[in-house]
């Protein structure tokens, strides 16, 4: 009797704890990679190009798209930002629940004048983020985003950096990756995803 008491009461409290945990992620249909199940990434703390304090966590409540480059870039940047201001046409109403943050992996040379003459050219709602090169790095860091400095004759250099974007949901939750050269149609039908 005493052994069906235990068993019942563990049966209880595994449904209680069941009751109580975080409703798991809806399954989305997605075409970039699913990265909902990950612990990649958390909150981060830059300056905006206007010179502003921000956080990751102070875009809650909009799907956040996530890029790492910087503005010397000669190609994948912007490219991706290209591709994102086409993303923001084709959402239409629904863009103003969208919000996409450049990050620099180049803050000695991406201060927030210069972010705040180059990201706001692709659409005035981006928003460029610097910061010192330490908080960057572990901005990087938590992002498992790589970037490497490259000299070319002149004495200037360019920066080999991961090329890909992330997607957060509106609860701020990590939930997409989309490699470089993914079209506009697949980046917004993902993003559509996560408005609903």
């Amino acid at each position: 009797m005493r052994h069906l008491l235990r068993l019942l009461s563990l049966f209880i409290l595994s449904l209680a704890l069941a009751a109580c945990a975080p409703p798991a992620a809806p399954k989305l249909d997605l075409k970039g990679t699913d990265m909902s199940d990950t612990q990649l990434g958390g909150d981060f703390s830059l300056t905006d190009h206007q010179g502003r304090p921000r956080k990751l966590s102070d875009f809650s409540g909009k799907v956040v798209a996530l890029f790492f480059g910087y503005t010397h870039c000669p190609d994948v940047c912007p490219t991706t930002m290209l591709e994102y201001a086409t993303v923001m046409k084709k959402l239409g109403a629904d863009a103003d629940k969208v919000q996409v943050l450049f990050v620099t992996v180049d803050p000695e040379r991406d201060t927030t004048a210069v972010l705040a003459g180059y990201v706001p050219h692709f659409d005035p709602r981006f928003v460029g983020l610097t910061g010192s090169t330490a908080q960057i790095e572990q901005v990087k860091s938590a992002y498992k985003v790589v970037a490497q400095k490259v000299a070319v004759p002149g004495g200037a250099y360019t920066v080999d950096h991961s090329a890909g974007s992330y997607l957060f949901d509106k609860s701020g939750k990590l939930r997409v990756y989309e490699a470089y050269a993914t079209p506009a149609d697949s980046l917004t039908h993902d993003i559509r995803q996560l408005l609903r």
